[in-house]
């Protein structure tokens, strides 16, 4: 046996936290790597020893082999865990770890290299007898030959990284005319993301489920499956909602799809944590092998939480040499758990990432809620990594008690500071299809209007403007040192009313108020609301309104105020000033990034003729490009950025001039 006394955990954010929590349960020492952009962040703190690694570009950090094994040597780390993502499956890594005579907590490089290519994956799949979906897994990568090759599968179809995961360099094609810039653009997502732009081509399944089966070996030649999660609900090909059991699922096919993960497990000689992805066809009920992940997945804690088991701990005591602890007959599901992933992005805008300050950030109290976080309050959302903030994970003894009590948390859930996908999650918790399992890889975009996802009823919007309202009236008067014997807002004209403006969500509202015998009567519009306070601290309001009470969190910034409640969810409402500065003139013909970015490529230059819809530039942030396409005919006047290049939100990356 092997003996493990310091990890050293080659990750960032809430699997490095998840990992430190067994370390500390095991009595192993946990040492944590940090970028520069992570300097603050709750992980850094829970780790036993931290070593900083680097500047926050991933190349420079998290994916730099080098510095990962410097600090594991300094630090007399035994083993080195990699979480997920990054360097976790990676062959050369696993290998060098080998060399170094540290331990790497995941299966062989064999299996990982095997596994690291999908082509080869599926050569090898379909070798042992595993089902597998029509397609091109050749080793000429030419565009040229890729675009053939895609020509001869037919439409729809997807282009697939082979070496790496998490919907990074994939591409749905629908038509002959998207297939240059999809390969080109998968490619290059690829090598960002892996270091490699290995693509695989495959027959699109369009009515698919997403069901994966956690597989777990040992050095002993012991395989076992830990049941299913369903994984179906996804966007931009990530997964949102993770669940298990899965609505389709019943015990015949179980064991079969069960039998089939251990079958490509044991072609592997696999020895540590795995998962084996399959697409299930709801026209056909046949299912297909798509591919093995060589590491812990995301979504574990659905498998734990039903399971009562430490896919980490047992991580641990396989690469030291012990038995799995269990077998197959002994493994058990015990009701129903859902997984929710919290990302820091705008569902209504197609669900791009965002960036910025989490002024304050809490859950409620829950009985079977586990939240595994990245983040705390005063955390900051960085641009270059994903946007997930957090799982939320919720058992309880079947599905619709689950969802129920997922649905509060979500309610009831602060993150003030930034835009997340809280209202999308509820939003698709609500919908009849969802509730009842009937669902594929595409019913987000079949079934939610996106465009809705933030829309407030007008109830709402006044409801946050009053608590606001009164919000910044108490902090004025908790201040007051001169004319302290007057009440507040007190006017030599009874009759005027004390007023704020409000900017929410791009629209003005006026609340008008006065004061007196403790209640306030506040006018908005043509509406009158009788307000009391019924009580107060530095974060929470409980108003009565009309006589219903109701508690209101706030964080005030400035001139923006952060409010929440059940009701309205997080919401940012900003005071307008008696005297507001002069806003900012936009540039004529200026194109801006939209969000915090790096300038991946740029394929103008100054002179050149453009048309409609020409791509001219193409951005990433937090691990997802986006291109800046032209809304009009003209000629490129300036370009003001250079590949490489950070910029934040607005910057104007370059003009144009009409024909």
């Amino acid at each position: 046996m092997k003996n493990v006394n310091t990890i050293l955990i080659a990750n960032r954010g809430e699997i490095a936290s998840r990992i430190i929590r067994t370390c500390k349960k095991m009595g192993i020492t946990s040492v944590a790597v940090y970028s520069e952009a992570d300097k603050y962040l709750p992980f850094v703190q829970e780790a036993d020893v931290a070593i900083h690694i680097g500047d926050p570009e991933p190349v420079k950090s998290y994916l730099d082999q080098d510095k990962i094994i410097a600090a594991a040597l300094q630090s007399s780390a035994d083993a080195i865990h990699p979480g997920y993502g990054f360097l976790s499956e990676n062959a050369s890594f696993a290998k060098r770890c080998a060399d170094e005579e540290i331990i790497f907590i995941g299966p062989k490089p064999e299996a990982i290299e095997a596994m690291g290519s999908k082509s080869k994956a599926k050569a090898l799949m379909e070798k042992s007898g595993v089902p597998v979906i029509p397609g091109y897994k050749g080793k000429d990568q030419s565009e040229s030959v890729l675009k053939a090759e895609a020509l001869k599968i037919g439409f729809p179809l997807l282009l697939k990284a082979t070496a790496g995961g998490g919907g990074k360099g994939m591409r749905i094609v629908y038509k002959e005319e998207e297939i240059d810039e999809a390969i080109s653009s998968a490619k290059r997502e690829a090598q960002s993301a892996f270091g490699n732009d290995e693509l695989l081509i495959e027959k699109y399944i369009e009515c698919g489920r997403h069901i994966e089966f956690q597989i777990f070996g040992d050095q002993h030649g012991n395989v076992i499956h830990v049941l299913e999660r369903e994984c179906t609900i996804q966007r931009r090909y990530q997964k949102v909602i993770e669940e298990s059991p899965s609505s389709i699922m019943t015990n015949p096919l179980r064991t079969t799809m069960g039998e089939t993960a251990v079958v490509a497990a044991k072609a592997l000689k696999y020895d540590n944590a795995g998962t084996v992805e399959f697409i299930f066809d709801d026209k056909t009920g046949d299912f297909y092998f798509l591919e093995v992940n060589t590491r812990l997945q995301v979504e574990h804690p659905v498998t734990e939480v039903i399971t009562g088991l430490d896919l980490v701990q047992m991580q641990i005591e396989s690469v030291q040499g012990l038995r799995l602890p269990i077998q197959q007959e002994d493994v058990q599901g015990n009701g129903y758990a859902i997984e929710a992933r919290l990302y820091a992005e705008d569902a209504s805008n197609n669900f791009a990432p965002v960036t910025g300050k989490v002024h304050k950030f809490d859950f409620p109290e829950v009985e079977g809620l586990r939240v595994e976080s990245a983040i705390k309050s005063g955390s900051e959302i960085s641009m270059f990594y994903d946007p997930m903030i957090a799982k939320i994970v919720v058992k309880d003894k079947d599905r619709q008690t689950a969802h129920g009590k997922l649905r509060y948390v979500l309610q009831n859930l602060i993150c003030q500071g930034t835009v997340t996908n809280a209202p999308f999650l509820q939003t698709l918790l609500q919908h009849q299809d969802f509730k009842e399992g009937k669902y594929d890889t595409h019913f987000i975009e079949k079934h939610i209007d996106l465009s809705k996802i933030n829309d407030l009823s007008e109830q709402d919007t006044e409801e946050a403007a009053i608590a606001a309202t009164l919000f910044s009236w108490n902090q004025r008067n908790a201040s007051r040192n001169m004319l302290s014997s007057l009440p507040s807002g007190w006017r030599n004209s009874f009759y005027e009313h004390q007023k704020e403006t409000f900017l929410i969500h791009q629209n003005k509202l006026t609340v008008k108020y006065k004061y007196e015998d403790k209640i306030f009567t506040v006018l908005i519009g043509e509406k009158e609301f009788e307000v009391q306070i019924i009580a107060i601290n530095e974060e929470t309001i409980r108003l009565s309104i009309n006589g219903l009470q109701k508690d209101f969190t706030i964080t005030n910034v400035d001139n923006d105020y952060f409010v929440h409640s059940a009701t309205i969810g997080n919401l940012q409402i900003s005071k307008q000033d008696r005297f507001p500065l002069k806003k900012k003139e936009k540039v004529h013909g200026g194109y801006e990034a939209p969000i915090p970015s790096q300038i991946v490529k740029i394929n103008i230059a100054a002179g050149d003729t453009i048309k409609e819809g020409d791509s001219m530039i193409v951005l990433s942030s937090m691990k997802m490009e986006t291109h800046i396409t032209a809304d009009k005919e003209g000629i490129i006047d300036e370009v003001f950025v250079e590949e490489g290049a950070n910029v934040e939100a607005g910057f104007v990356l370059l003009t144009i001039k009409e024909n």
